[in-house]
């Protein structure tokens, strides 16, 4: 019997190539469909790594808590692989997160802690730093730790590489901690400093889940700006708007992060005389049905 462990199911998501909302002669778009992880996002990469490199690294140990703040995705992925790997696990949110959010993190065996939704994800932030302290619970700070990105160097990044044969000229992503865009980078440009690194964050004052555009002083520490090449801004209209039009045109089912990316991928096509541009599609859409976007 060849039995795995559910996290050796992270990564090696499909690539697909998306066939109706795209008509430029000679660009051609590709999906990388990160709900097909087994926690259902692309945040199940940096989630698993961070858990298992601090775990090696001695850090921590089984039977410890953790204590994170996310908007949604982060902590399904964290909640997921903390209950694997023998530790316990608290998440703090906005209260305005879906339900289907909390319900699940709730399902996998975390303890979820709602904050106000007029102090935002900065708020949250700021009480999972005050738990750490008073209850001494392990903060894996997945904006500022270094294994979220080096999970896309070692796993995303190659894994575009190899399904694109090498030949992709463009990746966007959209921007949340950064982790995803800055590790992809790492590897690709590595591999050919001519591909083209595209950063998507939401236009001012527009708020779009899983994207954001952060005050100065809560920039994440793994952000670094000279690895994007360029950055374009979505509004909210946009990417709900595309968000519906994958999951009836290309039958993909995702986020209006998702939406976000892919609406300025196909912006960037129309600026392009040739290529092979490769965007994130970074979790499902079923974690979104109570929310307004499909209707």
């Amino acid at each position: 019997m060849n039995a795995k462990n559910i996290t050796d199911f992270v990564g090696n998501t499909p690539l697909v190539e998306a066939t109706n909302i795209i008509n430029k002669k000679n660009v051609r778009l590709f999906l990388k469909l990160e709900g097909h992880n087994p926690g259902g996002s692309v945040k199940d990469r940096a989630a698993y790594y961070m858990i298992s490199e601090a775990l090696k690294k001695n850090n921590i140990k089984k039977g410890d808590t953790l204590v994170e703040a996310t908007s949604g995705n982060t902590g399904i992925a964290l909640a997921l692989m903390a209950k694997v790997l023998g530790l316990n696990m608290v998440l703090v949110m906005p209260e305005h997160a879906t339900i289907e959010r909390v319900k699940t993190m709730r399902a996998y065996g975390a303890e979820v802690i709602l904050t106000p939704s007029e102090i935002g994800m900065e708020g949250a932030i700021d009480h999972a730093l005050e738990l750490k302290y008073k209850k001494g619970y392990f903060r894996l700070n997945q904006f500022d730790n270094l294994d979220n990105p080096k999970a896309h160097y070692s796993t995303t990044g190659p894994e575009i590489w190899r399904d694109t044969d090498g030949e992709i000229t463009h990746f966007v992503s959209a921007m949340g901690t950064t982790g995803t865009i800055t590790g992809v980078s790492d590897y690709l440009k590595e591999k050919n400093k001519d591909i083209t690194i595209v950063g998507v964050q939401p236009k001012e004052g527009v708020r779009i889940p899983g994207i954001r555009k952060w005050p100065e002083e809560y920039l994440p520490a793994i952000f670094k700006r000279e690895k994007i090449d360029k950055i374009l801004e979505v509004n909210q209209e946009e990417a709900k708007a595309m968000t519906i039009r994958l999951a009836r045109e290309e039958g993909i089912f995702s986020g209006m992060s998702s939406g976000g990316a892919v609406a300025s991928a196909l912006k960037l096509a129309e600026t392009l005389d040739e290529g092979i541009i490769v965007a994130i599609i970074c979790d499902r859409g079923d974690r979104y049905l109570s929310s307004d976007i499909f209707v």
